[in-house]
């Protein structure tokens, strides 16, 4: 049987273990940052999804210690991704709570998630979760931006990304999907981006 791809490190794995992220996914991010200058010193940015946390490390390191990071996950960060100007909040992003506390925080400049659903192996089921997760974060984005800020976040394709870009043009002066040369050949991830809250 051919090896898969996610059962071996490949380029990026072995980049982000070398440059101390502890996940590939954060060369998503840069490509992002790159193209859409989503990032910028001093910003306040919320980190939606955030564990294991190499998202949260390049923000932090973006950002050269000016600014805030809060990060809410279920599960931690790993232990090396720490910073004075980093808040972590454990718990249940659809618990009203957690909501709460993060946005006692805010307003937010950016809000970012990379979260993805457990996977079943049900391309249909995994689409439905990971569509679920994007409202989640457009709710939070629309509840949580400053006018002006950004927005990025992670869908499997199929997941009615056409329905869900269009939500996001009533909220952004622009949107629209955006797939980074580090998603691997066979992940059918993608990103959807929105600029400019109104």
């Amino acid at each position: 049987m051919a090896n898969n791809s996610y059962e071996k490190p490949d380029y990026w794995s072995r980049k982000a273990f070398s440059e101390g992220y502890p996940a590939r996914s954060v060369y998503k991010l840069k490509e992002i940052d790159e193209k859409f200058g989503m990032i910028k010193k001093n910003y306040s940015v919320l980190d939606l999804g955030a564990a294991p946390g190499s998202w949260t490390t390049f923000l932090l390191r973006s950002m050269e210690g000016s600014g805030k990071v809060v990060s809410c996950d279920l599960n931690p960060l790993s232990k090396d991704v720490k910073g004075e100007n980093l808040v972590f909040i454990q718990g249940d992003l659809m618990q009203k709570e957690i909501l709460d506390e993060i946005r006692s925080h805010g307003p937010y400049d950016l809000v970012v998630c990379d979260a993805a659903p457990k996977t079943t192996g049900n391309r249909v089921v995994d689409t439905a979760r990971s569509q679920g997760l994007v409202k989640m974060a457009i709710y939070y984005a629309q509840i949580m931006l400053k006018t002006g800020g950004n927005f990025c976040v992670k869908i499997f394709q199929n997941g009615d990304q056409q329905a869900l870009l269009k939500m996001m043009r009533e909220i952004f002066t622009s949107a629209k999907g955006f797939k980074p040369v580090a998603c691997r050949n066979e992940s059918f991830e993608t990103y959807l981006i929105g600029c400019g809250k109104k």
